[in-house]
């Protein structure tokens, strides 16, 4: 176990007879550095985002150290491996029997007054508990006592129920609540074997980061109201994805069963959002399953509506864009481009609209901002942290891709018309025509937005619901939600992510790059990394998008 000086600045350690290297400024404990070997530390109380506590002792293994003349010195005691460093020539066994039987009693006294309810339990199926217990714990209790039993809590929060029998005290939900949100409803009450997790009273867990205490609970004590019975974890699918409901863009895991979406958890990004996510993106999927969707693409005859078919429709669109550039080139014609559409989508319905009225004005759609960033973790007084020292920021901005829009826009016109000034080109019948993107589930437009929208000749909405425009459109025509998406995301900082679909598109509409991919004469299918690639050929700020994957992390445009 030789140590290159000056050549190889590489800690070696061995765990279980296996040589890691590991890097001298990247500061492990003994369970990452077991990890990147594939080696398996059992823990509960350790979450890599949270200070380390050591209180479960379920990572205790043997440690020792090898000296120069390659004689092994064994420490007589376990130690915690969430909080000791990897060193260079630390010998680690996690297999040994004094770590095999620490590991079993551990577990013995977890279970003492844990109740055996895992088939009524939500965690079943991902509970480390279970898991643990088949691999390292034992096949029968030795308890003859009567269990401790605790009524369970349902006012810990609006989201958020906790089953006091199952908590094995690990600390992962206060810590969090103390040092990521910064607003510490979560403490310990009591003391010894009676200690229990509680709220401080008349102040429940409804912070915007509460349901990350679900995500990092080891076991199935704190659960979501939302998802509590409503699926088995073994029958749902697993969709990478990212989160439309602001511009941090958070890699999520979309879990779905049968083309229903049950819930959204935080994916691990370390250019995005970390480990965790806000409450409005996890619970902000219901929109997807609602059957007052469109369904159907919609067509106005005097006061009545009548359905038409999706390639009549491509139709009835091509014959109005040929009508406008017969008179006037498009230049009465208004592209409205919501920042709910993946790159791909936005820039096939430019390529497709200019093409036969090259004059069309491209328009930023309607746009949600609070004006501010809300950041983590808050101060005593509930203030927030600047920006450069948060640990978690959720973007005034909510829309997923109004950087990569703008980007698109301005490479296609000089000035970037927005929203707000829609009206006045409306009002000066400067335009008379609109293809309106309304993706946005959350935006609902004022009665002024909508009368303004009625003096049209025509109009065309892209959307989830009728929300009003019924009363002022030519055509309504279903649009996609992003867990029926395909294409690509730019957040606030740059970072280019992949939204894949999770589920089938609701009662089999035409997704947005579909319906326009064909609506500019292409052959085959559409396939969003070759549109990708023709955007990054096309334009000099999408060049690191040249590539077949944008990778688990996403890929930095650079602007």
């Amino acid at each position: 176990m030789m140590r290159c000086e000056g050549i190889c600045p590489m800690a070696i350690i061995s765990i279980n007879g296996k040589d890691i290297e590991v890097g001298d400024q990247e500061n492990l404990n003994l369970i990452q550095a077991a990890q990147r070997a594939g080696i398996e530390i059992p823990h509960y109380c350790w979450h890599p985002a949270l200070s380390v506590v050591a209180s479960c002792r379920m990572c205790l293994v043997e440690v020792g150290e090898k000296r120069p003349d390659g004689t092994i010195i064994m420490q007589p005691r376990l130690v915690p491996a969430c909080q000791t460093p990897a060193r260079h020539g630390t010998v680690v066994l996690t297999n040994s029997p004094k770590a095999r039987a620490a590991q079993a009693a551990t577990l013995e006294f977890l279970l003492l007054n844990h109740p055996l309810d895992c088939p009524v339990c939500d965690q079943a199926g991902e509970c480390l508990l279970q898991d643990y217990s088949y691999k390292y714990g034992r096949a029968k209790s030795r308890l003859r006592d009567e269990k401790l039993i605790r009524p369970d809590k349902d006012y810990i929060g609006d989201q958020i129920v906790l089953f006091t029998d199952r908590c094995i005290m690990c600390t992962r939900c206060v810590r969090f609540t103390r040092e990521i949100s910064g607003t510490s409803e979560l403490q310990v009450i009591y003391r010894g074997d009676h200690a229990e997790i509680d709220i401080f009273p008349g102040k429940p867990c409804n912070n915007k980061l509460a349901g990350n205490v679900v995500d990092i609970c080891p076991v199935g004590a704190l659960c979501s109201k939302d998802f509590l019975y409503k699926q088995r974890v073994w029958f749902l699918k697993h969709q990478k994805s990212v989160c439309p409901h602001c511009s941090t863009g958070c890699s999520i895991w979309i879990d779905w069963n049968k083309n229903i979406v049950y819930r959204i958890r935080p994916r691990y990004n370390p250019q995005a959002n970390g480990y965790f996510m806000c409450d409005d993106g996890r619970f902000g999927y219901h929109h997807v399953n609602s059957r007052d969707r469109l369904a159907q693409p919609l067509s106005r005859h005097g006061s009545a509506w009548v359905e038409a078919g999706w390639r009549e429709m491509k139709q009835i669109i091509l014959q109005h864009l040929d009508s406008i550039a017969q008179s006037d080139r498009g230049q009465s014609l208004a592209l409205v481009l919501s920042p709910w559409l993946t790159l791909e989508e936005a820039w096939l319905a430019i390529l497709a609209v200019r093409a036969r009225c090259p004059e069309t004005r491209l328009v930023q759609g309607p746009l949600r901002d609070t004006g501010f960033d809300d950041t983590y973790p808050k101060g005593p007084r509930g203030e927030s942290p600047p920006s450069e020292r948060a640990k978690f920021i959720v973007r005034g901005e909510k829309a997923p891709n109004r950087k990569g829009l703008e980007l698109l826009i301005r490479h296609f016109q000089k000035d970037l018309l927005t929203w707000e000034q829609l009206p006045d080109f409306i009002h000066r019948a400067e335009i008379r025509h609109a293809y309106l993107f309304a993706c946005d589930p959350l935006y609902h437009l004022s009665e002024q937005e909508l009368r303004c929208l009625s003096n049209l000749d025509t109009l065309a909405v892209w959307t989830l619901f009728r929300n009003g425009f019924d009363a002022v459109a030519s055509w309504l025509i279903p649009a996609t939600s992003f867990a029926e998406k395909n294409g690509t995301f730019v957040n606030a900082n740059g970072l280019a992510q992949s939204v894949r679909p999770a589920i089938s598109p609701y009662a089999n509409i035409w997704p947005e790059a579909r319906f326009f991919w064909e609506l500019s004469g292409q052959t085959g299918l559409f396939h969003p990394a070759s549109v990708r690639y023709d955007i990054a050929r096309a334009i000099a700020e999408f060049t690191t998008l040249a590539c077949d994957d944008l990778g688990e992390y996403g890929v930095p445009l650079g602007v």
